[in-house]
């Protein structure tokens, strides 16, 4: 299993603290890690990323100013300083063209009996660099009043993709487009407010009325049976419905392309292409079973699918391209039961193990 880190104080820096001191090694990981990326991929030292990083504390602070405190706790529990926190969870938005090229995630959700136990379910590779695995955390947050969070982020990140004791699961794909980088929230504080939110209607709230600066694919699941996928950008949204309960999303624009980039418009993961409709061909299956235990088997065969291997939904790396791809986790969420598993890496390799603790409990 990941690590596990769990913090609970009604105070968001005494939060930060408690995650710094728990995940100082796997925050020391990924500071190595993108000092050497930032540099690489995009002629940028580090000296200069953290630099650049406070620029966006006054785009954030009235947006989420318990995060932007979190941040600063866990520079002082971690022992790195608030410009290094800054900086990983702004690594998107501080790039310099597109040093990291865009991500592999697939993700689903299954509501309104396209699931045969009758539960409702949502969950996602999530497909990164090769060299980050080490810095991945399982984080749960207590932070009465708000919602418990369970999400796998990158250590020093406060909000990736997860779900929350409301019953609001969210899933994350990246969407590649060569516009927007402008001055605005950076997607951990975006998503870490959505899975704060004890409403869809809270949720949405965040998506439809924040400033952004990043093109990103939103999955919103309900435990009632509610789902939504939004393509957001920095201008407009696509909408995304699920067919016969089912919805499935990878890397490509599906809605909508956005007008900047419409009359030259390649999905950059072209492997988006095959990617979902493998996953909507496995869950289909989903429908006919019969047991709890036989439905997320099905699932957990959908997210282990090796066609086009080794470009395939359970991404391994590729010697043609250096090796720079992985599945660094996979999660299935049943937001009925309230049990997240987790595979702490390729899925066809470790199976999927649950979290010691429940969404409800």
């Amino acid at each position: 299993m990941l690590p596990l880190v769990e913090i609970d104080a009604a105070a968001p820096r005494e939060r930060g603290r408690q995650y710094g001191e728990q995940a100082r090694a796997q925050i020391a990981a990924s500071v190595e890690f993108y000092k050497r990326e930032f540099e690489l991929k995009s002629g940028l030292g580090w000296a200069e990323v953290t630099r650049r990083a406070p620029q966006w504390v006054p785009v954030i602070e009235p947006f989420h100013a318990d995060a932007l405190e979190e941040v600063r706790g866990i520079a002082e529990g971690s022992g790195f300083r608030f410009e290094e926190i800054l900086a990983l969870n702004g690594r998107g938005e501080l790039r310099a063209g597109n040093p990291f090229a865009a991500d592999g995630c697939t993700s689903f959700s299954l509501t309104n009996g396209a699931a045969g136990d009758g539960h409702v379910y949502c969950g996602q590779t999530w497909d990164w660099r090769v060299g980050t695995k080490e810095s991945i955390v399982l984080l749960r947050v207590v932070q009465e009043p708000k919602p418990t969070i369970l999400m796998q982020v990158e250590a020093g990140q406060i909000g990736r993709h997860g779900a929350n004791s409301a019953g609001i699961g969210l899933n994350a794909n990246g969407l590649e487009a060569q516009f927007g980088f402008g001055l605005g929230v950076p997607a951990p504080y975006i998503r870490r407010r959505i899975l704060d939110s004890h409403t869809m209607h809270e949720a949405l709230t965040v998506v439809m009325t924040v400033k952004q600066a990043l093109c990103s694919n939103l999955l919103f699941t309900h435990r009632d049976g509610y789902c939504v996928d939004l393509e957001t950008t920095p201008e407009r949204h696509g909408v995304l419905e699920p067919v016969d309960g089912m919805l499935v999303h990878a890397n490509a624009f599906l809605a909508h392309v956005p007008p900047q980039i419409e009359e030259t418009y390649r999905p950059s993961s072209f492997d988006s292409l095959f990617r979902a409709p493998r996953v909507e061909q496995h869950l289909r299956r989903a429908r006919e079973t019969r047991s709890t235990d036989e439905t997320r088997r099905v699932i957990a065969e959908a997210l282990s699918d090796h066609f086009a291997y080794p470009n395939s939904v359970c991404t391994h790396p590729d010697p043609r391209d250096g090796g720079r791809w992985e599945t660094v986790a996979a999660v299935i969420v049943d937001l009925t039961a309230g049990d997240y598993l987790v595979s702490p890496g390729n899925p066809c390799e470790h199976g999927f193990e649950p979290l010691p603790w429940n969404l409800y409990a």
